[in-house]
């Protein structure tokens, strides 16, 4: 397993995810994000996102116009809770990807910069558990840790 770098979240060159994770994470796949709204339902989407390598967290953002007020920037504004996965299969059957729970905030500026053109309103969610799977080894072998 590549190490992952320190996260201490002082602005520096931090991350709670491995080099191969992070070069995962900044491949052209889409995620789908988790939230639970104050009542306890669930709601599951896909995303855009990117990874944000200054502060070692994922960055989501979505339409003009839309994203600020969805169902999920509104779940993660009221609760904090979010979860978040990568994956995708490789020929022949390779499965591969990464759950990502934690902390998550909902900003109402700074979007464009995960999507030009994009909303303004975006979510950014702080690891605090990531299992990651066929991206250490080709094997299917979950590599599971909490990161705070």
């Amino acid at each position: 397993m590549s190490k992952p770098t320190e996260n201490r979240g002082d602005g520096t060159n931090t991350s709670a995810f491995t080099e191969k994770e992070i070069a995962y994470l900044q491949s052209p796949i889409p995620g789908r994000l988790a939230t639970i709204n104050e009542q306890g339902e669930l709601h599951v989407v896909p995303v855009r996102f990117n990874y944000n390598a200054e502060l070692g967290t994922i960055d989501i953002g979505g339409s003009r116009g839309g994203f600020g007020a969805s169902r999920k920037f509104r779940d993660v504004a009221q609760t904090g809770k979010a979860a978040f996965v990568v994956d995708d299969v490789l020929p022949p059957h390779r499965l591969r990807g990464i759950e990502i729970r934690g902390r998550a905030e909902a900003f109402s500026e700074g979007g464009e910069q995960i999507r030009p053109g994009g909303d303004p309103a975006f979510i950014r969610l702080w690891p605090a558990h990531i299992v990651s799977w066929g991206i250490e080894q080709e094997e299917y072998h979950p590599l599971s840790r909490d990161v705070q």
